[in-house]
């Protein structure tokens, strides 16, 4: 029998953190163990009760068979209309594919645009999935850092990255794991370059409704038609309405581009379950009064994150304009460090195992020397956790 009976696409791949060290804490919990988890990447809501309603009305209709391999034209027709009202972007429901979450419907974009060998361009920090899924389709990652002590990319760092087999720049705005929001200024620069060199775009936007203060989020598509013509926009309802557990996610793109992604989908999963789509319709059509209250609770507890870690020593941290993370450096900590913390993994360990609170390592993210906090979860969580890791930071 051969060495191994697993292919050497999936071996290659890396086991999610974000996803083992929630396992990880559920897991410490069902000991007996009192945990904060900071590694949630869901909003801690329910989802709203009229969403829940159509989804319940959904099932008693009996919308339970399958549905076009798309979407049901209801969504994708208020998707398109969505996109038009919030961002100024003019779609064909054709050119909507809804899909089983935001992830898969990026999956389903890097298989329909990249050919082997193609370099993949992934802005640092990363969500941790977008790398391996390059890798995956046969893509090369290739990571442009911003400068130093920033989380955003300019057109310099862009070009310097920028080789002839160049085909996408993956964007992520707002930003997980930063939180950072791009300005309508820094995209037009960054599109500059994107024209020059004629790249494509995988412009995430999960977050879009998420953002707080002065910020505005912007997509890249709506800046100039040729850019809306190079660009996969990808959304979803599992952050805006916490429907992490329905998987609705969707791809707006140029039509040959949504073509090729359907045709995919028909071939490996087919369509979205059916009573979710009809859920994740009621959500794009119903009120927002749900959606500006999880909003304006995601904003008071960013203040309370943000005030905490800016006043603890050996702590930087560029606060979070949108999301719902905060992406603290605290390499000034490890370096100080005298218990055999060396780096951002360690340092995780070491509060996992000494003050029971989890939080996610930057080197998942590619930007060693920091941690992900999610402030998804209760402000009494939140307080009694980072008393945990102030006190523990301490010790160490």
């Amino acid at each position: 029998m051969k060495s191994s009976r697993v292919s050497a696409r999936v071996r290659a791949l890396k086991p999610s953190e974000t996803l083992a060290l929630g396992a990880r804490a559920r897991e410490l919990r069902a000991q007996g163990h009192s945990v904060i988890s900071f590694a949630a990447g869901e909003p801690d809501f329910d989802t709203p009760e009229d969403v829940r309603e159509a989804g319940v009305q959904a099932i008693r209709a009996g919308h339970t068979r399958y549905t076009a391999v798309g979407g049901i034209p209801e969504l994708r027709a208020a998707i398109a209309e969505s996109l038009k009202r919030e961002n100024g972007l003019q779609y064909a429901p054709s050119q909507v594919v809804v899909s089983n979450g935001a992830k898969h419907s990026i999956w389903n974009a890097f298989l329909t645009l990249v050919e082997p060998g193609d370099e993949v361009l992934c802005p640092v920090p990363y969500w941790v999935t977008f790398p391996e899924l390059v890798r995956l389709v046969g893509g090369e990652p290739v990571f442009v850092h911003p400068k130093r002590g920033g989380v955003k990319i300019g057109p310099e760092e862009l070009e310097r990255a920028i080789t002839k087999r160049s085909k996408l720049l993956v964007l992520n705005s707002p930003n997980n794991p930063s939180g950072a929001v791009y300005t309508k200024e820094e995209l037009e620069k960054l599109g500059e370059v994107i024209r020059k060199h004629d790249l494509y775009v995988l412009s995430d936007e999960i977050y879009e409704q998420l953002v707080f203060g002065n910020a505005r989020h912007v997509s890249i598509a709506s800046l100039h038609p040729e850019i809306q013509e190079r660009t996969i926009l990808i959304g979803g309802v599992s952050k805006t309405w916490a429907m992490t557990g329905w998987r609705i996610g969707f791809a707006a793109a140029p039509a040959d581009l949504a073509e090729g992604m359907e045709r995919l989908q028909g071939q490996s999963t087919s369509n979205p379950a059916s009573v979710s789509q009809f859920a994740a319709l009621r959500a794009f059509t119903g009120p927002r009064d749900s959606v500006k209250s999880m909003r304006a609770c995601f904003a008071q507890r960013r203040e309370l994150i943000v005030r905490r870690l800016c006043a603890m020593p050996g702590i930087r941290l560029v606060p979070p304009e949108g999301a719902f993370y905060a992406f603290p450096d605290v390499s000034e900590r490890i370096r100080a460090a005298r218990n055999g913390v060396t780096d951002s993994a360690s340092l995780s360990d070491f509060l996992i195992d000494e003050a029971r609170i989890v939080c996610v390592p930057g080197s998942a993210f590619g930007m060693e020397g920091h941690l992900r906090l999610s402030y998804a979860i209760g402000d009494k969580d939140i307080e009694e956790g980072l008393n945990r890791l102030e006190a523990a930071l301490d010790r160490m």
